[in-house]
């Protein structure tokens, strides 16, 4: 069997050469193309891209739940095969970019050649080069671990160490941490290095300028539209992450005393509960209101209740089936990873696959009994659901209206995890009373707001290595750079260029567009406030619920449906009667949380200076 799978994989390629070459002979006969020939090429690559698809998503299963040599050579080959074949399609299209096509035809063109967030060279070799790079820097942060003291009977993975950083107050061996771990990122540098020029020479035979701008071009907009509108949400959203900094910072120095009162106003990266400090809820028994009415910690009761992972991804099913969803099949509970297995490596990081772009929908988690992983489930069966609700849309048009929208999905959901929706299912016994609306806004602010200038900067850090204008000598400063101009935070201790810091950020390795979870960040919002509006909810917005109301789940479910076959402000409008992204509902969430922490801080500097050198610590 495994001599017939290599002998069907290389004649697949031999096949899809075959028909370069014959479409090639055809475009060179000087006949003008036909919209009818731009329909079979249409449905030849939705067919093709299809099975390919397919088959790369269930080698990249299993190289991500199974880390072998093996599994990522294999998935590295089916990717280069899936990219080999969309590039061949991409130049096949050309031939039709002066013929006036409708609308439909013209944006699956156009969204076939923006799929490819890894653009490969045309040159085979390196596109083989490029797609075994990206495999082995995905794997070696998959493999990462950090061995205390270098006791390797002690040795945690990045999910192990994530909590640890949540329920550490030792800065001794917080620090420890998060200096063990970012060593996992200084052998990609060079790697990496290599990987944005190979990707930069794929994307330039598109006709991108640069992978980056590949990437920013996938919003029914400019690049530089784009770029401008990101600054546009976070110019918004600003003002509040402010005096949220401003309050941690403060309550971090009377935890902490000198280790965190930085003179130039910054917080060390270290001290606020996350590897990467992109959300700080793991520190709200630090930064809590000192007079705060009694509330509730989800994960406490679930692990009093002695809940299991299934269990927990049970809640989160029950939540779309009560606004009219189907359940999720039979297969996802067979074929998911819900905890980290005890004798192979895997990726923990949490993520949703559609295997077969069907209904072979699974989630991929190492589950903790925990508030996070109560609400990252949310999130994640938010892409199930998506995924399962535009499965009859052309294979063109499977995916969010933008990615953005993927990722606001189930955060939408989990804004609804409410006092009184926990009382409903049994989670809590008596709703907390008004004056408890405070401590739940700054625990829910700790994550949603202080992820917001991190969401951006990785990009923004991509966009500049991608476009040249950072150099592989000053990534890591770089990094820093916009971590302290965005962030208000700084490492630890001293950083140098022999440092990747990038590369222990699963994303960078990964490959993953980022933007989108910022975007995602100010979407969710929306959408909460339009399926709130749809259920009749009327009052303060951070205490809405729509658990349970059909009115919502189908507005939620004609969005979804839609999948990417319309440019994403129509999607926006089919759900909340808006076609603009706008922060405006975020800030009425928190807008009580605002006024509260404007009294707070009263008297305490705000702000911070950024460095001139970022890679020194003090």
């Amino acid at each position: 069997m495994k001599s017939f799978s290599v002998l069907f994989s290389t004649l697949i390629l031999m096949l899809a050469g075959s028909s370069n070459i014959l479409l090639s002979q055809t475009s060179s006969t000087g006949q003008p193309p036909t919209v009818a020939e731009a329909q079979a090429l249409l449905d030849k690559a939705n067919s093709e891209l299809l099975e390919l698809t397919n088959f790369a998503s269930r080698a990249g299963w299993v190289e991500e739940t199974f880390i072998t040599d093996d599994t990522v050579f294999i998935s590295a080959k089916e990717n280069e095969r899936l990219i080999a074949r969309t590039t061949a399609l991409v130049e096949q299209a050309k031939r039709f970019d002066s013929l006036d096509l409708p609308a439909d035809m013209k944006r699956q063109f156009l969204l076939m050649k923006l799929s490819l967030t890894l653009p490969a060279p045309s040159d085979p070799k390196l596109r083989t080069e490029l797609t075994q790079v990206a495999a082995g820097l995905n794997a070696s942060y998959g493999k990462g671990k950090y061995c205390p003291g270098g006791d390797e009977s002690k040795c945690m993975g990045i999910d192990d160490l994530d909590v640890r950083m949540a329920e550490s107050r030792d800065p001794k061996e917080l620090e420890d941490l998060w200096v063990g771990w970012h060593k996992v990122g200084a052998p990609m540098r060079d790697p990496y290095a290599r990987f944005v020029e190979l990707s930069n020479q794929g994307a330039r035979e598109l006709g991108y300028a640069d992978t980056g701008a590949l990437w920013r071009s996938g919003y029914d907009m400019s690049p530089d539209e784009f770029s401008a509108d990101l600054e546009r949400l976070w110019r918004q959203m600003e003002p509040l992450y402010l005096e949220l900094h401003t309050y941690v910072r403060h309550r971090l120095i009377q935890k902490y005393g000198a280790i965190a009162d930085r003179p130039d106003g910054m917080i060390p990266a270290h001290l606020l509960g996350n590897m990467w400090a992109q959300e700080w809820g793991n520190v709200y028994d630090i930064v809590a209101p000192a007079a705060a009415p009694a509330t509730y910690n989800i994960g406490e009761i679930l692990n009093a209740r002695k809940t299991q992972p299934k269990q927990l991804v049970g809640y989160g099913e029950d939540f779309f089936k009560s606004l009219g969803f189907q359940p999720l099949p039979a297969t996802f509970w067979v074929r998911s990873q819900f905890v980290r297995p005890r004798d192979r490596d895997v990726v923990c990081h949490a993520s949703a696959w559609d295997v077969d772009n069907d209904m072979d929908v699974r989630l991929k988690m190492c589950i903790h009994i925990s508030s996070d992983d109560f609400v990252t489930v949310h999130h994640e069966l938010g892409h199930n659901f998506y995924q399962m609700a535009y499965r009859k849309q052309p294979f063109l048009f499977r995916n969010g209206a933008n990615d953005g929208f993927h990722e606001a999905i189930g955060d939408a959901i989990a804004l609804s995890i409410t006092p009184e929706y926990l009382k409903k299912i049994g989670l809590i016994e008596k709703v907390p009373p008004p004056e408890a609306d405070i401590p739940l806004l700054l625990r829910t602010a700790l994550d949603k707001v202080a992820f917001l200038p991190f969401g951006l900067m990785i990009d923004k850090w991509r966009w500049e290595v991608f476009s040249g204008q950072v150099k592989p000598a000053d990534y890591n400063k770089a990094w820093w750079t916009l971590r302290e101009k965005y962030q208000g935070v700084a490492p630890p201790v001293n950083r140098s260029e022999a440092d990747f810091d990038p590369g222990a950020k699963n994303h960078i390795p990964g490959n993953t567009p980022y933007a989108r979870y910022f975007l995602a960040r100010v979407y969710q919002f929306q959408f909460y406030r339009g399926m709130c509006r749809a259920s009749g909810y009327q009052g303060p917005l951070n205490r809405c619920s729509f658990y349970g109301s059909k009115e919502a789940g189908a507005k939620l479910n004609a969005m979804l449906e839609m999948g990417q076959s319309r440019p994403w402000p129509e999607a926006l409008k089919t759900l909340t009667g808006e076609d603009k992204a706008d922060a405006s509902a975020m800030l009425e969430y928190f807008q009580p949380l605002l006024v509260w922490l404007r009294e707070q801080n009263r008297g305490e500097k705000s702000g911070w200076t950024v460095s001139a050198d970022p890679l020194k610590s003090k």
